[in-house]
């Protein structure tokens, strides 16, 4: 026969039996029971009070909290999480009351945290396997307008079906949002007059960083493409993170995903209203959103515009006296001692500058850009060496 496993519950009511039989003292029951005398009484009393109600088991959490967060303030706390237009954390929410109410003692970041995940206010995330950071340090990010960064965020459909392709610029100092855009193609045609405006409004930057997808970059030599032609000639830099390493734009990918899921999760019912939505969006990120890196600050507290204001004329490039200079032609090619070298057809009209390596080669420039070198025995263009990248190694 197997043992008859019973619990605290059945045993405080075999107590009670054995002492209403009153055959037993207390004392003795205590015993072979094995609590002390005090616990029984209790279980005594409580069972004269409330009756078999009183011998379960009652919280030992204790009834007041000295250090709790008082009511008023949590009220408080709620209604502002509720007030914002997209959801913030503990830390920017913390922030935007402190600034509201300056006289009130707001609680840490971590019981704000909680006050949110109690009410429900907390959208738990799927836990996702990160690759390990980019540690290297960012080139130009010293103030604004030193580097922007400009890329699509991935193409969906409005309510009505019509596609939606933004095309978002960003300053990388302050995280400054400088255009949130609908565009109908992402061809150099659509692109262009949004960064124009961007330039007449806040002037150039010293660099712009994209990934190698078009309009940005091509497969040519130098990878150069009709924009960063453009940017070149204006005396911007044009800057590439390797293909695959999105990490290497951090904080433009970050910002992506802030404007997914304030304003594409779901998407407006059409083209107007989904721009109505990228419009306050970017007014909230600039002017209504703390950011951690920014020690609490706004975007539009930290970015002031560019002092080189957008030229009227496009100048031409120029180049150092060491170097030959040679016009490429409506094909995309060069002169060289009676020889046609192509380049590319994206360099169509404008000046390349060369200059000599050694007896055999010379180094092809576009501006700063060095595109290829010139073998002037064969006449041909030996491309430049990748840079090496890690391969991933194959499970075994």
């Amino acid at each position: 026969m197997p043992w008859k496993d019973t619990g605290p519950m059945e045993e405080r009511m075999k107590f009670i039996s054995l002492y209403q039989e009153q055959e037993y003292s207390v004392s003795a029951l205590s015993r072979y029971f094995g609590v002390s005398r005090k616990t029984a009484y209790k279980w005594i009393k409580r069972y004269s009070q409330e009756g078999i109600a009183g011998l379960s088991e009652l919280s030992r959490a204790p009834r007041y909290q000295a250090r709790r967060t008082r009511s008023e303030i949590e009220a408080a706390i709620v209604t502002r999480a509720g007030s914002c237009k997209a959801k913030r954390g503990p830390k920017k929410l913390r922030r935007l009351l402190e600034l509201e109410h300056p006289e009130v003692a707001w609680p840490a970041v971590s019981t704000i945290g909680a006050i949110l995940k109690r009410n429900g206010l907390v959208t738990p995330r799927r836990v996702r396997h990160k690759s390990p950071p980019y540690e290297q340090p960012l080139a130009g990010c010293a103030g604004p307008n030193a580097v922007w960064s400009a890329d699509f965020k991935g193409w969906f459909r409005a309510g009505n079906g019509e596609r939606c392709d933004p095309l978002t610029i960003s300053d990388n100092y302050s995280r400054y949002v400088l255009r949130c855009q609908l565009v109908p193609t992402t061809s150099f045609e659509a692109v262009q007059p949004i960064f124009v405006g961007a330039f007449r409004e806040y002037g150039l930057p010293e660099g712009i960083r994209t990934d190698n997808g078009a309009p940005f970059a091509t497969t040519t030599v130098g990878g150069l493409s009709r924009l960063s032609v453009w940017w070149l000639r204006l005396g911007i830099l044009p800057e590439r993170i390797r293909p695959g390493q999105p990490q290497q734009n951090p904080r433009h990918e970050r910002m992506h995903r802030t404007l997914k899921d304030d304003c594409c999760k779901p998407p407006s019912s059409s083209r107007i209203r989904q721009q109505a939505a990228f419009d306050d969006f970017r007014d909230d990120f600039n002017n209504h959103r703390p950011h951690e890196s920014l020690k609490q600050h706004f975007p539009a507290e930290c970015y002031v515009p560019s002092p080189r204001p957008y030229p009227l004329i496009l100048p031409e490039m120029t180049y150092p006296d060491d170097m030959v200079v040679r016009a490429v032609k409506s094909q995309g090619d060069i002169s060289w001692k009676n020889r046609h070298i192509y380049l590319t057809s994206v360099l169509a009209g404008e000046i390349v500058g060369l200059r000599q390596v050694n007896n055999h080669r010379w180094d092809i420039f576009f501006g700063p850009i060095r595109l290829a070198q010139l073998d002037t025995v064969s006449s041909k263009l030996v491309h430049l060496p990748r840079p090496k990248t890690r391969r991933r190694k194959k499970r075994q």
